[in-house]
């Protein structure tokens, strides 16, 4: 991958990206950021070896790839800015902003701008990350792949047809690893509350998630197959499982994605 790429916003997942990069054997010297907190910007000069810039107009003009990974609150008027640069640039848009549609950012730059929307989400940090990817139109099929290489270095990618689905994936990838992190939390409390020390308590639940984890992702059997083998009738397991059912858990769960996914569609009108 030959571009030159420009981070406007130096926060944890734009250096998560950074690091995958790096890590990857990409040129340091053709990674550009901006980032206005002046404390993150020493830490990214200091860690990374990085010229960090507080003008995100200055740094663009480096870079044929934008990548934008700042509050959607602020997209709009971060675009605004950047629209001159952009129309006379043409670069690739690249956009980890929640609800924030392709449409939406393709008009703040201007009109007719490659824009593809990635939804990644905080295990990136560990290269362990899982990424929902959407092109609009103008996206040819070689920066699909620009898009997909920058963003394999952070975890799996998957790319959506439909952008009205990319609310689903942020609900289930991109908020999902605070769901695993609430259960987690809840059976280590429970266990506490039955006489196990809090330090056990955490270490049994936290390898509890990463073993099962790595059968799902490594076994190649289905979540419901894995859930059935472990699950021997009348045994402890079905305790458990019986309790989950009848307390509700898969509809509590379809509502949670469901208010996850309207306040993706929220955030889109509130910053039209």
């Amino acid at each position: 991958m030959n571009a030159q790429i420009t981070f406007i916003g130096g926060g944890n997942m734009a250096r998560s990206l950074i690091c995958g990069l790096l890590k990857q054997g990409f040129d340091k010297t053709r990674i550009h950021v901006s980032e206005p907190y002046a404390p993150t910007r020493a830490a990214l000069e200091s860690e990374l070896g990085l010229k960090v810039l507080d003008d995100n107009t200055q740094a663009a003009s480096n870079g044929n790839v934008w990548v934008f990974a700042v509050k959607p609150q602020v997209m709009k008027s971060v675009c605004a800015a950047l629209q001159p640069l952009a129309q006379q640039k043409r670069p690739l848009i690249l956009s980890i902003a929640a609800g924030i549609t392709s449409e939406q950012l393709d008009a703040w730059l201007g009109g007719n701008m490659p824009v593809v929307r990635i939804m990644p989400n905080t295990p990136a940090l560990l290269g362990a990350g899982a990424n929902g990817l959407y092109a609009n139109a103008q996206v040819s099929a070689e920066q699909k792949a620009t898009a997909e290489q920058l963003f394999s270095a952070t975890g799996v990618c998957a790319w959506i047809a439909d952008e009205a689905l990319m609310d689903t994936v942020t609900a289930l990838s991109g908020s999902g690893p605070a769901y695993v992190f609430l259960l987690c939390e809840a059976m280590q409390a429970a266990a506490e509350h039955q006489g196990l020390p809090a330090d056990v308590a955490r270490a049994l639940a936290v390898q509890t998630f990463v073993g099962s984890a790595k059968m799902l992702s490594e076994s190649g059997e289905a979540a419901d197959v894995l859930r059935q083998r472990v699950t021997s009738p009348n045994g402890t397991t079905h305790a458990a499982i019986t309790a989950f059912e009848d307390g509700g858990l898969r509809a509590l769960v379809q509502t949670a994605m469901d208010a996850a996914t309207e306040r993706g569609l929220q955030l889109s009108r509130e910053n039209d």
